[in-house]
């Protein structure tokens, strides 16, 4: 499909300084800690499980693990999200240290506000959780045909929750969120820009491309077994995210033959 066709407007590059602008509002008028303090009493009303759940699904690892099923569905949204994710690993591995602000345990009185596992006190700005969420959700939806689009807003409202669970959980500033969110769709866009550049043939089961994403696919699960993401109220849906994984090579390996 020519790129052209789905290539985003200006419109979709200049909406993230929308987020961007409200969260750095949020910091220099010192109203991070009043705007934190409500989100995180007000979103008590759902279980912790619930919302360590919506954290998972920021998780790079784990949320690779319960997309890896595009790659036989739809390997060119796939290798979106791959591309958007690891630039924000990027982004994340830099902004964090350089920047270098205080989580909310690192200046909040213990027992001022709920705070859920272990206790994060530094590298604050941005979220990684929120800016992996709406990077992949950008990717993907982007890189779905336009009759697909409207279901995959679904996609937006779960990267939402997985910014706001970071607030409900205690680890990060409604600021931190804001502008996670607007660096992760900018790195969306730009994951969905290079995906449409691979050429057709590469997507085939047989192209060297898919087979690469396969393999990650077998270091997803080494990881997935040996490695608690987060919190372990959430073993359930790593152990999910194995069978997902297993399962969707087991037809990737199928389909070698067919396409051989």
């Amino acid at each position: 499909m020519p790129p052209i066709n789905r290539a985003p407007r200006l419109l979709f590059w200049l909406l993230p300084l929308l987020p961007i602008a409200l969260g750095l509002g949020l910091f220099v008028s010192h109203q991070q800690v009043s705007s934190f303090l409500a989100l995180n009493e007000a979103s008590q009303i759902l279980p912790n499980w619930a919302w360590a759940a919506f954290t998972y699904l920021g998780n790079g690892w784990g949320l690779f693990a319960i997309a890896f099923p595009l790659l036989i569905f739809a390997p060119r949204a796939l290798s979106a999200g791959i591309f958007a994710g690891a630039l924000t690993a990027v982004i994340s591995s830099i902004l964090k240290p350089l920047l270098s602000l205080p989580r909310p345990s690192g200046v909040l009185a213990e027992g001022s506000f709920f705070r859920f596992g272990d206790m994060l006190l530094s590298n604050s700005m941005p979220s990684g959780h929120t800016l992996t969420a709406f990077a992949v959700a950008t990717a993907i939806f982007f890189c779905a045909k336009q009759t697909l689009r409207t279901p995959l807003l679904l996609l937006f409202l779960l990267a939402i929750l997985v910014g706001i669970s970071r607030s409900a959980l205690g680890v990060h500033w409604l600021s931190d969120v804001l502008v996670a969110a607007g660096l992760g769709f900018w790195c969306g866009l730009i994951g969905a820009y290079l995906a449409d550049k691979i050429p057709r043939k590469q997507l085939l089961a047989n192209g060297w491309w898919p087979r690469f994403i396969a393999l990650g696919g077998l270091i997803t699960i080494y990881i997935l077994l040996n490695t608690s993401l987060d919190f372990a109220e959430n073993q359930y849906l790593q152990n999910l995210g194995v069978m997902l994984i297993f399962l969707t090579l087991i037809v990737f390996g199928l389909r070698q033959k067919t396409s051989a």
